[in-house]
């Protein structure tokens, strides 16, 4: 991937912990800006027009997930999230408003590049589909050249990686998809990442099944998961 001209802004309160990600991301090429609140964050999405946004959850002025609604109601933006607390409640919220991956606090600055590096990839993948594309699964439909998704022709508005997860399992309809690959061919990651990756796709699972149906996605204990082809 070329990193020339990409833009990250960096939303970060810690003025050392900005400093570190955006002094590291601009060593990898990357142009990047840096908000320490809420309404800069917002002020600077606006203005900038990233192609990334590394958001902390905890920021005076409002907080990052108020911060990741507004700037999603304006436009589509990778977003990944970096937050001190694993809960799963407060990562499916995250994932709820938008956000495409997270990254829980403390980590290293060698894996928070490689997931933006991993994310920006995503991205260009998904943009790279240039034939109208149309998959049916009995009441499921999805519209890969417009990025819709339907069940029982009810609409549902799926964050990007929620959209790009639910393709590579309709692409192989009942087939068991382990975890490892799905982190490996649905988020690009090349890195380790233990238990974080697994929390990271289960979210996303039950995230998936809260809009689209809990019968929709089989869990197969001890492996992975299996898209179910809807009646």
């Amino acid at each position: 991937m070329d990193k020339g001209g990409r833009r990250v802004l960096v939303v970060e309160d810690d003025l050392t912990i900005a400093a570190s990600i955006a002094a590291r991301l601009r060593a990898e090429g990357f142009t990047v800006d840096v908000a320490h609140d809420g309404p800069a964050a917002v002020a600077g999405e606006a203005e900038f027009g990233p192609d990334l946004v590394v958001l902390d959850v905890m920021l005076p002025g409002f907080d990052g997930l108020e911060v990741c609604r507004r700037i999603q109601a304006r436009r589509p933006v990778p977003v990944l999230m970096l937050t001190a607390r694993a809960d799963e409640t407060d990562l499916l919220v995250g994932l709820g408003v938008g956000a495409d991956d997270y990254l829980t606090k403390p980590f290293s600055m060698r894996v928070l590049s490689a997931r933006v590096s991993a994310l920006l990839r995503r991205i260009e993948r998904s943009a790279q589909v240039t034939a109208p594309e149309r998959i049916v699964l009995g009441d499921l439909e999805i519209d890969i050249d417009q990025r819709r998704v339907a069940r029982g022709g009810v609409p549902a508005q799926l964050t990007p990686i929620e959209f790009d997860l639910l393709v590579h399992f309709a692409r192989r309809p009942r087939a068991v998809q382990p975890r490892e690959r799905l982190l490996s061919e649905v988020w690009d990651w090349d890195v380790p990442t233990g238990g974080a990756g697994t929390r990271a796709v289960d979210s996303h699972i039950k995230a998936l099944r809260r809009k689209l149906g809990a019968d929709l996605i089989r869990t197969v204990h001890g492996v992975g998961y299996a898209l179910e082809v809807p009646a």
